[in-house]
C-alpha cells in the first residue's frame, strides 16, 4: 500500500499541516479547498458564484496533478456558511460535471477558514 502525496502548484498553498491530497490504492482524497487564488494568495469573494468557481478550479488543479478530472470523482462534501446560497453553489458546482454525478452531502457550518463562504473536498477513483 503506497501512499503518495499530491501537491499542485496551481492550487493555493495549504494554510496548515496538511497536503492538497493523498493518493492511495487508486483513491484520491483531497483536503477541503476554499476560494484562495494560488497566484495572488487572495480570497475570491466577489459573490458566491465566483467563490464557488474558484473552489472548483482549485480542486480541478489538484485532480489534474493526480492524473484525474471530475469524471473520476465519486464523493464530495460541501460546507457552506449559509444554505441560502445552496442554489447558486449548486449551479456552479454542477457545471464542472457532465452527468453521472458523485454522491454528496452539503452541510451548513458556523465559520470556515479564511472567512470563506464555501469549502469543498472530493474523493476520486482512477
Amino acid at each position: 500500500m503506497e501512499k503518495k502525496i499530491i501537491t499542485s502548484k496551481n492550487a493555493p498553498e495549504p494554510i496548515g499541516p496538511y497536503s492538497h491530497a493523498v493518493l492511495i490504492n487508486g483513491v484520491l482524497y483531497t483536503s477541503g479547498q476554499v476560494a484562495k487564488d494560488a497566484a495572488t494568495g487572495l480570497m475570491v469573494q466577489t459573490d458566491i458564484k465566483a467563490e464557488t468557481n474558484k473552489v472548483m478550479e482549485n480542486l480541478q488543479a489538484i485532480l489534474k496533478d493526480a492524473g484525474m478530472d471530475f469524471s473520476h470523482v465519486v464523493k464530495t462534501t460541501i460546507y457552506c456558511v449559509d444554505l441560502a446560497n445552496f442554489a447558486a453553489i449548486n449551479e456552479v458546482y454542477g457545471s464542472f460535471f457532465s452527468g453521472n454525478f458523485p454522491a454528496r452531502e452539503t452541510v451548513q457550518v458556523v465559520k470556515l477558514p479564511l472567512n470563506a463562504n464555501v469549502e469543498i473536498s472530493v474523493v476520486a477513483v482512477k
